[in-house]
């Protein structure tokens, strides 16, 4: 290496750590914000969707793909996607989990309307998938049977 490779790369550090330690770089859309952080702090799934400010209608314009029976609830993959317009937001809640929100993705424009995730289910319960579309929430969900369960 000679020294003005060495001299770039060092200054290219520094200014880096300079932006982080300023907050000029940090992942401001990452971090939840205090109503999401009180969502997925809820102990009920009424309290969840209040804590989200959500009153879903339900949709048949949501499909879940998740297995009807999880031989074990602490890996449960569960896909979902939805033919609804301009989706912002898609949610995955486990209805009996000691904290129902599981999972909350937000989308930007011309993102295809699907996510996917491996949830922990304590038991059989229903998942429920919200989805925001324009100024509304939509709603569906499916029951999964656990035979061994993966919450604490």
């Amino acid at each position: 290496m000679n020294r003005r490779t060495f001299l770039r790369g060092t200054l290219a550090a520094g200014t880096i750590g300079l932006a982080a330690n300023a907050g000029l770089l940090a992942p401001r859309l990452l971090l939840a914000d205090e109503t999401r952080a009180t969502a997925f702090e809820s102990k009920s799934l009424d309290e969840a969707l209040k804590a989200m400010g959500a009153t879903p209608e339900e949709s048949a314009d949501i499909s879940i793909d998740a297995p009807d029976v999880a031989a074990n609830g602490a890996t449960v993959r569960v896909k979902a996607s939805t033919t609804l317009p301009d989706v912002s937001e898609i949610s995955f809640l486990v209805e009996t989990n000691p904290m129902p929100l599981a999972s909350t993705f937000v989308l930007t424009q011309g993102v295809d309307p699907v996510a996917a995730v491996v949830l922990k289910f304590g038991k059989t319960s229903n998942v429920v998938v919200l989805v925001k579309s324009g100024d509304k929430v939509y709603s569906a969900k499916k029951e999964v049977k656990v035979t061994v369960g993966g919450c604490a």
